[in-house]
């Protein structure tokens, strides 16, 4: 992790009631009252004239005869003032051919949304499907795996990293529970939006890969495979690293990497395989094996002689994704599994205080609230608050869960600029990464956490939460995430948005192979693709949706390709993007979906059993 940034300042969890005010609408309406009052003094003139006039026999009948008549004309008046005001109408709308009304226009979100997500779709490794989308991407990777032991496919699928054509299994999972848990909470907002059955494809494309990668049939594993193609150990020979090639055309040897040991990588498989077994609860069969894949793998990670990183003492793994630690994985996959199977084991590892004490979840330091692929402590205590904030479990879990609950207020409070925990740009970006290069995927995913919690807190009625001495409303915390997204979006100095076809103005030299070649119907060799990495011409094909690296400190950006910390997109930035997005988005309404994570949990206060009958003789 990053270099620790202590910071005090006690902080204590608001439970208030959320006050609620009524809007009365008033409606002003005004009448004719000449209109509506009868002409009783033109009728009187007439009556009066009569008497003086005629005798009184001819008076009576002369009245009589002049009401009869005026009544029968204003009644016709009235028969043919409601045929031409009532029923005519009536007759022209029905007659008339019938038109939905239009739906509302999609917000900014839902456009960047319906984007980010198709970014996914050109990172797809192996037999491509006929509407995938991109029409600039075709079949690849098909020999990928061959002579790996578990599947007759091999290791043919899945999706390449960032710009390479790399295979990095760690952050792929990372992405997919990512994907998984915005589609469990926001599911209405999907469907609204008509990218549900898109996502849950997405996500099964990589789950069906992860489940490639181990024995998922098996009970117990002792290998997993974390790694399909990157460099030889840093050798100029033809691989991901020396060539530009577009995936279709790689023709250069892309070794397999496996490992005897690795809980980090095991820990977010079983988090990615357990999460999306709640998507897919609708599909049993497929979820049932999802639960069991996630089982056997989080086995793996527990093996007690087995407990140690998974690019330990490999040299061909690239450190690109080395992680620091896995007692976060050890915490988020257990959550997982208990919210995909209800077995209260899970839940009793999730709440262990041995791995809360390893992980350092509780300690006072700044990067532990920063949420990415190699840190899941910040999500894990939101996930275990969700379970305290609506379910409350009480004993033997409530010392844990309160401590987390707590902690996820501290993380929270870091985020707010007035709290000075981290540095921010002129722009108004966090530098959640401390200035370091590719800081857009942290801000994504700390948008995330922050409006899924305003969200957790709305769904029970709390107003807000403590910072100290200072109360800080959930509208503060909601600025923050959209002030984020916002940045990415456009709001940022440099008047850009980093996602790509998002708006007028967005990266044209990403940094990604199948992106800067084009699709000529020409094969360019590994070198034959330098001259494409290297012109200064924009990028044949918009790889759309991707969000790039972003800019550095200064809010200033490069848009150049062969500069990867600005132009270089990956899996896991964009996994955060897209929870961030569809958290955001007003399409399908507000709020979170409260009841379809724990469908597997188990009641906490079962019914007492019936009394036993009675005897009678």
């Amino acid at each position: 992790m990053h270099s620790a940034n202590h910071w005090g300042g006690s902080f204590e969890i608001y439970n208030g009631a959320e006050s609620t005010t009524d809007d009365e609408k008033s409606r002003n309406m005004e009448w004719d009252k000449a209109a509506l009052q009868p002409d009783h003094q033109h009728h009187l003139d007439e009556t009066q004239q009569s008497w003086l006039l005629y005798p009184q026999e001819t008076k009576k009948k002369s009245t009589w005869t002049l009401a009869a008549h005026k009544a029968l004309k204003w009644t016709l008046y009235a028969f043919v003032f409601a045929i031409l005001v009532i029923v005519l109408p009536t007759v022209i709308v029905k007659t008339l051919p019938k038109h939905k009304s239009k739906p509302p226009p999609p917000d900014n979100y839902t456009r960047a949304l319906n984007k980010a997500l198709l970014f996914f779709n050109a990172q797809k490794s192996g037999k491509l499907p006929k509407n995938n989308g991109i029409p600039w991407r075709g079949d690849s990777g098909l020999q990928d795996g061959n002579g790996t032991e578990f599947s007759k496919v091999g290791l043919v699928g899945g999706y390449y990293d960032a710009g390479d054509n790399t295979k990095f299994h760690f952050p792929m999972a990372y992405a997919m529970t990512m994907l998984s848990w915005s589609v469990i909470e926001y599911s209405q907002k999907y469907e609204a939006i008509g990218e549900y059955k898109h996502t849950r494809d997405l996500i099964k494309w990589g789950t069906d890969y992860l489940l490639l990668t181990f024995n998922s049939s098996a009970s117990k594993i002792d290998k997993i495979y974390c790694q399909v193609g990157g460099s030889q150990n840093g050798s100029r020979i033809p691989d991901d690293h020396y060539c530009w090639q577009r995936p279709e055309d790689m023709d250069y040897p892309r070794p397999t990497q496996s490992v005897n040991a690795g809980a980090d990588l095991a820990g977010e498989m079983a988090a990615a395989l357990a999460a999306a077994s709640i998507v897919f609860r609708d599909n049993e069969a497929y979820s049932k094996k999802l639960v069991k894949g996630a089982e056997t793998v989080y086995a793996f990670a527990r093996d007690g002689g087995k407990r140690q990183k998974y690019s330990r003492g490999n040299p061909y793994i690239e450190p690109y994704y080395n992680s620091t630690g896995y007692y976060d994985e050890y915490i988020w996959g257990a959550t997982w599994l208990y919210y995909a199977t209800g077995n209260t084991s899970y839940i009793s590892l999730a709440t262990e205080p041995g791995f809360s004490k390893h992980s350092k979840a509780l300690f006072n330091i700044a990067d532990l609230s920063v949420m990415s692929w190699d840190n899941k402590l910040p999500a894990a205590m939101l996930l275990l608050t969700r379970y305290r904030i609506f379910l409350n479990p009480g004993y033997p879990y409530e010392e844990v869960l309160h401590l987390y609950h707590n902690k996820t207020e501290l993380n929270m409070c870091s985020y707010l600029h007035q709290f000075n925990v981290f540095n921010w740009t002129k722009g108004g970006m966090i530098q959640l990464n401390h200035g370091r290069p590719q800081p857009l995927q942290y801000a994504a995913n700390a948008a995330f956490l922050a409006s899924l919690f305003v969200d957790y807190l709305n769904a029970t009625r709390v107003p807000g939460f403590i910072c100290g001495p200072k109360f800080i409303t959930l509208d503060v915390l909601r600025s923050f995430a959209t002030s984020q997204i916002n940045y990415i979006l456009g709001d940022n100095p440099m008047k850009m948005s980093y996602v790509v076809g998002y708006g007028n103005k967005f990266p044209r030299h990403v940094h990604h192979r199948g992106a800067s070649i084009p699709n000529d119907k020409k094969r360019y060799s590994c070198t034959g693709g330098w001259k494409w990495r290297d012109t200064p011409k924009a990028n044949p094909n918009n790889i759309t949706g991707a969000m790039v690296g972003g800019p550095d400190r200064f809010d200033q950006f490069r848009d150049v390709r062969s500069n990867y910390n600005f132009t270089e997109p990956t899996l896991a930035g964009n996994a955060g993007l897209v929870a961030a997005l569809v958290s955001l988005t007003s399409s399908g309404g507000i709020g979170i979906d409260k009841n379809t994570i724990f469908s597997a949990v188990p009641p906490l206060y079962p019914p007492s059993p019936p009394p036993p009958p009675v005897w009678k003789p």
